[in-house]
């Protein structure tokens, strides 16, 4: 570790941060809506701000790509006239976990594939991500360390560390830099700070345990034997097609484009809308034809799109570990249950070969 690279803030002046903070442009973080429920919502003030927390109902993505966005309106008759254009909104996302952050890492990746999302890319230039560091495990529904996402690996422009009595913090990107000098709160990082947050890293080691009997490295090799695994046709069974797992996730971006008319009938607008790939029409194509028609079919590719098809084409998961699809299931499916299944079939099919 480089020492001009991190900075200490004192929890006393946390609260004056934020506000300076919040002074420079919008600031959007954690708060607590009741029930063990949080949200990413507008503050003004440290006080407003849930520092332990457990994932927020929805990811920041809703920031990157709202559920609702128009990119074009058209005026019809004579004078017919249609403009594109890019909604955006200059913000600071503060508390991020690295869950979330390792999302955004994925949205980047696959929607700067051809045909690249003009609009993503054009939004995520105006967001500033500042992180803050989990310690410890979120709630039971966390599986951050199977998927490689309980320690930091880029993605933001600060990252917070909580040190007990101050905030470690590390400076990423210019964008930091500029955060740092221009809040004038922030101490340079001594030694004995840089030992502390390696005695933190260490110990995460020990709390963070890979929360499915599988190495990381093998879990391609599961799904590769697991395609026509029994597993699929129970979580089918149970499945409502409700599409909750695919909203709160933090790396699905599916969409639907619509036309909207106004009464006039001569101006309207097309926007976009989150979708997805549980709901039965989905995957339906000219002629009535679905060819994900069965849940188990739809639960099925969701798992393969998390953790086989990406490591293919970008080398990693896109599942973060964060826990928000198995919260929100109606039918409680479980996603380390499910893979906790695939992986003892798998051994049963592997002893019955040898008997």
């Amino acid at each position: 570790m480089e020492e001009y690279q991190y900075v200490v803030l004192k929890k006393e002046l946390f609260n004056d941060f934020i506000v300076r903070l919040a002074g420079i442009k919008k600031l959007i973080a954690p708060i607590a809506k009741g029930y063990n429920n949080f949200a990413y919502e507008e503050v003004r003030s440290g006080e407003q701000i849930a520092l332990k927390y457990i994932p927020t109902i929805l990811p920041a993505k809703k920031y990157f790509m709202p559920r609702n966005e128009t990119l074009l309106e058209f005026s019809t008759g004579k004078k017919s006239n249609v403009e594109a254009f890019i909604e955006y909104e200059s913000l600071t996302l503060f508390g991020l976990h690295t869950c979330d952050i390792a999302g955004i890492q994925c949205l980047n990746m696959a929607l700067s594939e051809r045909p690249k999302d003009y609009n993503y890319l054009a939004r995520k230039n105006f967001i500033t991500i500042i992180g803050l560091e989990c310690n410890e495990y979120c709630d039971e529904f966390a599986s951050c360390h199977l998927v490689n996402a309980s320690f930091p690996s880029g993605g933001y422009d600060l990252l917070f560390t909580d040190a007990g009595e101050y905030f470690i913090v590390h400076i990423n990107t210019e964008s930091g830099e500029e955060i740092v000098n221009i809040t004038e709160i922030f101490n340079k990082a001594e030694s004995l700070h840089l030992n502390e947050l390696t005695k933190i890293r260490e110990n995460k080691r020990k709390v963070f345990s890979n929360e499915v009997p599988i190495e990381r490295r093998h879990i391609p090799e599961l799904f590769d034997r697991s395609f026509r695994s029994n597993v699929w046709k129970e979580i089918g069974e149970r499945c409502l097609s409700c599409g909750n797992c695919t909203n709160v996730c933090p790396t699905c971006y599916c969409f639907d484009i619509r036309d909207e008319l106004e009464l006039d009938m001569k101006h309207g607008r097309r926007y976009r809308v989150w979708d997805s790939c549980q709901l039965e029409p989905f995957a339906k194509v000219a002629g009535g034809f679905n060819f994900r028609k069965e849940r188990f079919v739809r639960q099925r590719h969701r798992y393969y799109r998390k953790f086989r098809y990406p490591v293919d084409k970008f080398s990693r998961f896109f599942c973060t570990g964060c826990g928000r699809c198995t919260r929100t299931c109606m039918a409680n499916i479980s996603l380390k249950e499910t893979l906790n299944q695939l992986v003892k079939e798998s051994e049963d099919r592997v002893w019955k070969r040898w008997l």
